[in-house]
């Protein structure tokens, strides 16, 4: 469970706060509050427990790959830091041309003064280029947030799956632990599929955005190797997930 707790707390920091403006009572789902004991249905055949094995191990592939989403958000952060400090230099370009522009006209040399405009021209175009990248790498660490909401519901839904299918056994083989209302697992199930269901279409809007900014920065950054006389070979973290090696 220590995996289990590891994503949750990460959840608890990024949606935490962002999940309390959403309407609706769209917060970040939390651990289960119903659990079926295991000891209750040790004891019975394994034969009749392939539901409960199934189950068990379809939670496990959903704790990996909520560990995945996990581990993307966070290297994307890392990559967002970087690609706004990337930024900050091309806008520091812009204002060192404009001053080597300056300088040209007062010179009044010809020749100097043309190449200070084209300098100039392509210290801007960088620059935009570079803010398209920043927008780019902000829809897309949206996209990784929806991406890590959606496998932190879906891991607690096949996890309710686990326990609805322990209990479901149990209560076929006449076990009543005290305490324990069989019908809360099926409850619980539905609730959590709820909202498997509900992030899963979200991250879908979250891709779509994404995409369209990679489309306008990859533009940008056209434009700007053009001017520059060269091109730039920039990491593009979407691009294997559309199929292109631009």
């Amino acid at each position: 469970m220590h995996s289990s707790s590891k994503i949750l707390a990460i959840a608890v920091v990024v949606f935490g706060v962002a999940g309390a403006g959403c309407g609706g009572g769209d917060s970040a789902a939390g651990p289960l509050s119903k659990h079926f004991d295991d000891q209750y249905i040790v004891q019975i055949p394994v034969e009749q427990q392939q539901g409960v094995v199934q189950a068990s191990n379809d939670w496990s592939l959903a704790k990996r790959q909520a560990a995945k989403a996990e581990a993307d958000f966070n290297d994307n952060a890392t990559q967002l830091s970087i690609v706004r400090n990337d930024q900050k230099a091309t806008h520091l370009g812009v204002e060192s041309a404009n001053a080597s522009k300056k300088a040209a006209d007062a010179s009044a040399d010809t020749n100097r003064m043309n190449q200070a405009t084209k300098d100039q021209h392509t210290a801007e175009e960088l620059a935009k280029a570079a803010d398209a990248r920043v927008s780019y790498y902000e829809a897309y660490n949206d996209y990784l947030k929806a991406e890590l909401r959606h496998a932190q519901d879906n891991m607690y839904w096949r996890e309710a799956q686990y326990e609805a299918a322990k209990a479901q056994l149990g209560q076929q083989n006449g076990k009543a632990p005290k305490g324990v209302s069989f019908g809360d697992f099926p409850k619980q199930e539905q609730d959590r599929a709820g909202r498997e269901r509900s992030s899963r279409e979200k991250v879908d809007s979250a891709r779509s955005k994404a995409q369209s900014a990679r489309d306008s920065w990859q533009r940008a950054q056209e434009t700007a190797d053009r001017d520059n006389g060269h091109p730039t070979n920039l990491p593009d973290p979407m691009a294997s997930k559309t199929g292109s090696s631009s």
